[in-house]
């Protein structure tokens, strides 16, 4: 008999909808595979299980959620009866098999990184080498992202067999830095340096259209090469000048035309950060006429996060166009047709669409960010991005090239009417709720999740991405600093809520350690984190407490790997952790 888990002190609303998602037809397999890394990130491996297994017999044509339950199953089974534990392991294995049998790819990889945690008297680590080793010749029938599970389940697996220097070098690819169990699971091509910041990407110079190349993954933000007849026109160039030389020295590769135009989606640190890399003697800046705005306010706003702008920190930002656009217009560089649209994007208000009709590509820039504005900025509008989506899908372009590397390959043409759709339900739920006075907690706990994203499955994803903070935008922008909970009307430093706590707890450290393992012990990491940081300003020199929020911060950067990377920066900085690229 398998004990029931602690009840749960606050609601995981990504959970929940994930789960309601997945059982519409049709479910795109991401929404799938998100839904399984945070049923794991939560610790909810009985949920998971029961979850997957109604799922599984509902839609046996889906062997993925076989593979699933058997995977959810295996975990299960510290907590079954010694004399019952081998049938169990069986049925399980059995599951995972059948599941393999009738779709090898993500079955595979969950197979062999199921067979690595399985007891080495067990005698599985051949089958998982055979399995994993499979996964990583086959790159095209599992997705990319999870060659990094792949590798450190592998160097599990090679370890246990003897091969500890084949072991070493797979430990290598996956980019952990140990096959420390307690590390936290990643299943993303993301890594961050405290020295070079946060990449989506290994940086490669992709040719997304004939003649239309992007630079992914050699900084924060991604930015474009257009070759014309005789010039480059660049569009964006980066966070940092070396970033930006290092993608232009892939491009000389290709071609050696002098870059003679530079384009700026928008005013961002990460945007135009490398621009004096690609300016030459003539090269001309083309930008919205509304970018000095923009670029006032990231100049004067405080920014603590040293990750979101290199090692230096946050500094002061130059940009000095030559060219403002006012209004949409039409030059022809080069030979080639670039079409200026000048919006009041989602993300900030000096937004500027660029179009190749000939080719039918639109940059974006980030109008699409999931931030609705960076989540530490005054910016970001519902109606910009209303607007700014009415506008793209007039255009019709064949192919949307963002300013991130997920974004570009997420927010695609196809899925826009239904996510406008969605995020327009989701505005008049909103503004529903500040008119009742709602508090924002409230107002998230509608979990509002359209039934118009039944109709593209691929739109769940995008959506998901976007809601929280979506939410959290127009609700502060709509409400006032006292807000119907009583927040603001008076506010109190850390050390005086710490003070209140401490004299709650008697004035025992104790007390905040043990509540604190509590709280992690169900996987309550958020909460936990709030009461241990807390608890250090009246014992700072806790090594329990500071061992707890590491604790903490290690999980909460695997529960936001893939719904909120402004998270998993925000945390992994504070946990001084890094992750490096994935081979």
């Amino acid at each position: 008999m398998i004990s029931a888990p602690p009840a749960h002190m606050t609601r995981d609303l990504e959970l929940e909808a994930l789960q309601h998602a997945a059982r519409w037809p049709h479910t795109a397999p991401s929404t799938i595979l998100v839904l399984a890394g945070r049923f794991l990130a939560r610790g909810r491996d009985q949920d998971a299980y029961v979850y997957f297994r109604e799922r599984a017999e509902a839609e046996p044509a889906l062997p993925l959620f076989r593979a699933l339950e058997g995977q959810f199953q295996v975990r299960l089974a510290s907590q079954v009866s010694s004399f019952e534990r081998s049938a169990w392991l069986d049925e399980a294995l059995g599951k995972l098999d059948r599941a393999v049998d009738l779709a090898p790819g993500l079955p595979t990889y969950i197979r062999g990184v199921v067979l690595t945690e399985l007891p080495a008297n067990l005698g599985m680590a051949e089958a998982a080498r055979a399995d994993l080793e499979w996964v990583i010749a086959n790159p095209e029938r599992v997705p990319h992202s999870f060659r990094r599970g792949a590798y450190r389940a592998l160097a599990r697996a090679y370890a246990e067999l003897g091969r500890l220097d084949d072991s070493k070098a797979a430990l290598a690819r996956s980019g952990y830095p140990s096959l420390d169990s307690e590390l936290p699971t990643f299943v993303t091509d993301s890594w961050l340096t405290l020295q070079d910041g946060f990449h989506f990407a290994q940086p490669r110079l992709v040719e997304l259209a004939p003649r239309v190349y992007v630079a992914q993954g050699f900084d924060f933000g991604d930015f474009a090469f257009v070759r014309t007849d005789d010039s480059i026109v660049a569009i964006d160039a980066g966070t940092t000048p070396a970033h930006a030389r290092a993608a232009l020295d892939a491009l000389r590769k290709i071609s050696d035309l002098p870059i003679r135009h530079v384009i700026v989606t928008h005013a961002h640190w990460d945007h135009i950060g490398g621009l004096s890399a690609f300016l030459e003697p003539d090269t001309q800046v083309i930008a919205h006429a509304g970018f000095a705005e923009e670029l006032r306010i990231v100049n004067e706003t405080g920014v603590p996060f040293r990750t979101f702008f290199g090692p230096d920190g946050k500094q002061a930002f130059e940009l000095r166009p030559d060219r403002l656009v006012r209004e949409a217009e039409t030059l022809v560089l080069g030979g080639t047709e670039f079409s200026l649209y000048p919006v009041h994007g989602g993300e900030t208000s000096d937004a500027l669409l660029v179009h190749l009709p000939a080719s039918g590509v639109l940059f974006t820039g980030d109008v699409l960010m999931p931030f609705l504005g960076a989540p530490f900025l005054p910016e970001g509008s519902a109606e910009g991005l209303f607007e700014t989506l009415e506008l793209i899908q007039r255009l019709a372009p064949r192919l949307l090239v963002h300013g991130h590397t997920p974004l570009t390959e997420q927010f695609t043409v196809g899925i826009l009417p239904a996510l406008d759709a969605a995020l327009r339900e989701l505005h008049q739920q909103v503004l529903e709720g500040v008119r009742n006075a709602q508090t924002l907690v409230q107002i998230l706990a509608r979990n509002v999740l359209p039934n118009v994203l039944q109709s593209n499955p691929a739109a769940v994803m995008p959506y998901l991405l976007l809601r929280e903070n979506f939410v959290k935008r127009v609700y502060h922008q709509r409400s006032g600093y006292w807000k119907p909970d009583g927040e603001g009307i008076e506010v109190f430093a850390p050390d005086e809520w710490a003070a209140a706590l401490t004299l709650l707890a008697g004035g025992r450290q104790h007390a905040f350690v043990e509540s604190a393992r509590t709280l992690l012990g169900r996987h309550e990491d958020a909460l936990a984190l709030r009461l241990v940081e807390l608890g250090l300003h009246s014992f700072p020199d806790s090594q329990d407490l500071l061992e707890l929020r590491q604790q903490a911060l290690q999980r909460l950067r695997a529960l936001h790997q893939q719904l909120n990377p402004f998270k998993f920066i925000v945390y992994s900085e504070w946990a001084q952790s890094e992750l490096t690229p994935v081979e």
